[in-house]
């Protein structure tokens, strides 16, 4: 049977593959610290489970949803460097390594940009402790030299499907809050889960690519088109606004930090469309229709 390995393969977006991978046939392992799977500190069972598999796909890491305090910076830090250094090492010494080793990146990397979207070539690496953690990630992704495996780090934009952010964005539009957030002119690159899985069997498929790729829409949007179809596809006509000070004021109160909100993401998938991947889901009216509609029936 046909073998994938799933780092951190519990929370939303592994779930969602591991379903997926199934019923296209495949056994899939999962890495985590959670009780009855593969447990990080077994080196061994790493190993073994790494032993002919098709793909390693790492998207462990602690939830950045959170406040930045210190001890929860070193986590976020740690459970993304430390679990890909662990993972290369592993991959060193396996007899038949992984054909593909896709590590998670993020889209944060980049900076604050409302004057034009960032691309793998041209765009320009920010500043602060989400970037830090994400330079950090890749650096540590890239420092293995495998010889057998290709490696490939997607910078995944916000995970659009039945669970993670879109909770609590359906909740504020539910309660009469989903007017835009802050300025609402701050960029919103997104990509739908199904999408990101496609990506992910794309480059599987296509052994000439390799490096950096944008996982994100081609189509990314404003914070405050993004509320405006949320409504309109919930049937809420009316949305209040949050100022930047609300919103400033209720992080504290739910551990959060504001940047997850008011940062501009303005990324595009240059490299994946220049490679022919397309999208399932480009325009985020029909991500939203696929994704909401099934939750209101």
């Amino acid at each position: 049977m046909k073998k994938v390995v799933l780092a951190g393969g519990t929370g939303f977006v592994g779930q969602d593959f591991e379903t997926r991978f199934e019923q296209l046939g495949y056994n899939v392992l999962i890495i985590s610290r959670q009780s009855g799977h593969i447990a990080w500190q077994d080196r061994a069972a790493i190993i073994e489970a790494l032993e002919g598999a098709e793909m390693l796909i790492n998207l462990a890491g602690k939830s950045v949803n959170c406040r930045y305090t210190e001890e929860n910076r070193r986590i976020i830090m740690d459970s993304r460097v430390e679990t890909t250094q662990i993972l290369g090492e592993a991959v060193l010494a396996c007899t038949q390594p992984p054909e593909l080793w896709i590590n998670s990146s993020t889209a944060t990397i980049y900076r604050h940009a409302e004057d034009r979207p960032m691309t793998e070539r041209d765009g320009e690496i920010g500043s602060g402790f989400s970037v830090n953690v994400a330079k950090a990630w890749e650096q540590a992704f890239f420092a293995f030299k495998l010889p057998s495996t290709r490696q490939i780090a997607l910078r995944i934009a916000i995970v659009l499907g039945d669970g993670g952010v879109m909770k609590p964005l359906t909740n504020l539009v539910r309660f009469g809050l989903g007017g835009a957030q802050g300025a609402g002119s701050q960029q919103f690159s997104w990509i739908h889960i199904e999408d990101l899985f496609r990506m992910v069997i794309y480059v599987q498929e296509h052994p000439e690519l390799e490096g950096v790729f944008n996982a994100s829409s081609p189509h990314p949007v404003t914070n405050r088109e993004l509320m405006s179809s949320l409504r309109k596809q919930l049937g809420v006509r009316i949305g209040l606004p949050s100022p930047r000070w609300m919103l400033e004021f209720g992080a504290v109160f739910i551990r959060t930090e504001t940047e997850l909100v008011l940062k501009s993401r303005w990324v595009i998938p240059d490299r994946m469309e220049k490679a022919g991947f397309t999208f399932h889901y480009a325009s985020l009216d029909e991500a939203l229709s696929d994704i909401v509609k099934p939750s209101r029936e």
